[in-house]
């Protein structure tokens, strides 16, 4: 299995197989969406099917939902659990300070709420995603159907006085129709270059009407797990302020991940 993963893929693969290590028998675990979160569903199931271990997870889309439960894993909403020991959610971007740019599969609204509504939050990502300044990566932010066009107008207003490098907003496309929420809602993607202030950014965007929430994680992320494509892994920890080094062996028989695409 693993011999035929692209390299970014097994460095997908080797951070999530490291972040299933912080899961003890009894957790609630928040679920994340996305290609490396998915990787790390499948480690989940892993140990639950062939280890027995029992948690409760709760995802933060349905897809991840769906996954969940083909691998084994026990889902609850979050109003179930009421609270979380820890969630592991990949990023499209992380800088130093462990902020985060998230909801390139459109789920940033329930990961948001998952997160911080967990003890710890874990971030897996391969190396590419680490910049130093966030904002190559196109900023979301979920605002509600009615009236987006004025939320759009809106928010290039607001971009115009922030320190960003680019200011075109789009419409994130599904074919022909609008992308759509699990909440029904659609997303505009901000493309800014760079965002000189996160902090400032992530505040005034929730101001304006029509914006449910952006996709800006500040200060919620506590720990990322980089993978490399040659098995590397590197943890670090803002908390404790620890960096440690390891290296995984890919293991061939794992078949729960021959049909995990992209």
């Amino acid at each position: 299995m693993a011999g035929e993963l692209s390299p970014i893929d097994k460095a997908k693969f080797v951070a999530a197989k490291r972040a299933v290590d912080f899961i003890e028998d009894g957790m609630r675990v928040g679920l994340g969406t996305g290609s490396t979160a998915a990787w790390m569903v499948r480690c989940l199931g892993e140990l639950v099917q062939k280890d027995g271990l029992k948690i409760k997870g709760v995802p933060t889309s349905t897809r991840t939902a769906k996954l969940a439960r083909e691998v084994g894993i026990e889902v609850v909403t979050l109003d179930e659990a009421k609270w979380l020991d820890i969630t592991i959610d990949g990023a499209d971007e992380f800088d130093k300070d462990l902020n985060l740019i998230k909801g390139g599969g459109g789920a940033l609204l329930q990961e948001k709420i998952v997160a911080t509504a967990s003890d710890q939050m874990i971030v897996i990502a391969d190396v590419g995603k680490e910049v130093e300044t966030l904002g190559s990566f196109p900023l979301p932010i979920e605002v509600i159907p009615f009236g987006w066009k004025t939320t759009k107008s809106l928010t290039e207003e607001l971009l115009v006085s922030m320190d960003v490098l680019g200011q075109e907003i789009s419409l994130r496309m599904t074919g022909d129709s609008p992308f759509k929420t699990d909440e029904g809602n659609y997303i505009l993607d901000l493309h800014l270059g760079r965002i000189g202030n996160p902090y400032q950014m992530a505040m005034v965007l929730n101001q304006i009407p029509g914006v449910v929430e952006n996709g800006l994680f500040i200060d919620i992320c506590d720990v990322v797990i980089l993978g490399y494509g040659d098995g590397r892994v590197e943890t670090r920890d803002i908390n404790e302020g620890t960096v440690a080094k390891d290296r995984l062996e890919f293991q061939e028989s794992d078949n729960l991940f021959t049909d995990l695409q992209d």
